[in-house]
Parts: C-alpha cells; sequence; structure tokens
C-alpha cells in the first residue's frame, strides 16, 4: 500500500483545512487508518483513527470536536475546523491494524503534508 497526502497548508486561526490520503492497493479497503500530527521539536502523536468500515473512529483529545475522520475505500480524510496554532505540523496518514494504530503503530505510511495555523 502507497500512501499519499494532499489538501495541506498555510491557514489563519479559526479557518478550515480538509486533509486526503490517496490509498493504492488492495489491502488498504481493509484495515484502519489514521491521522499522525508532528509538532517542530516534538514527537509524532496520533490525531484520530478510523476502523476500516467506519464503525468506530477516535480522536485525541486536543481535536475532539473540532476534527472528524472520514474513509472510503480508496482515501481517508481529516476535516480539521477551528483551527489553532497549536494545529500546525506535519500531518502524516497511515494504514495498519485498528487497535495498533491506537498504540502508535500503523504499517503503512505516507510522506506527509504541511499544516500551519497563523495567529
Amino acid at each position: 500500500v502507497q500512501l499519499e497526502e494532499t489538501g495541506g497548508g498555510l491557514v489563519q486561526a479559526g479557518g478550515s483545512l480538509r486533509l486526503s490520503c490517496a490509498a493504492s492497493g488492495d489491502s488498504f479497503s481493509r484495515n484502519g487508518a489514521g491521522w499522525f500530527r508532528q509538532a517542530p521539536g516534538k514527537e509524532r502523536d496520533l490525531v484520530a483513527a478510523i476502523t476500516w468500515n467506519s464503525d468506530a473512529t477516535y480522536y485525541s483529545d486536543s481535536v475532539k470536536g473540532r476534527f472528524t475522520i472520514s474513509r472510503d475505500s480508496a482515501k481517508v480524510y481529516l476535516q480539521m475546523n477551528s483551527l489553532r496554532p497549536d494545529d500546525t505540523g506535519v500531518y502524516y496518514c497511515t494504514s495498519g491494524w485498528y487497535n495498533k494504530i491506537l498504540t502508535g503503530f500503523g504499517y503503512y505510511w505516507g510522506p506527509g503534508t504541511q499544516v500551519t495555523v497563523s495567529s
């Protein structure tokens, strides 16, 4: 499975962005997916995750109520609303077992897309 993120960019605080992650390969549709964020000088942290059939989702406390993860058979999305400067970072898409993603371990990774939120 190959993953590629798009949709990053520069946005003012309070604005919105929608990230997309396109997957190639048959196994994507049968695996969980997630979005991680790495802020400058910090570790990569899980932001949101979703099961293969969308019957369960996870959000970190910092994004709950502002971000929404969704997917179809070939893509996973992250709708980001009410963005704040501390949402700035490189956002990575991952695919793998959902329970493993929740512990920080995705099997496939995209190269990442930069999101910068200005104050």
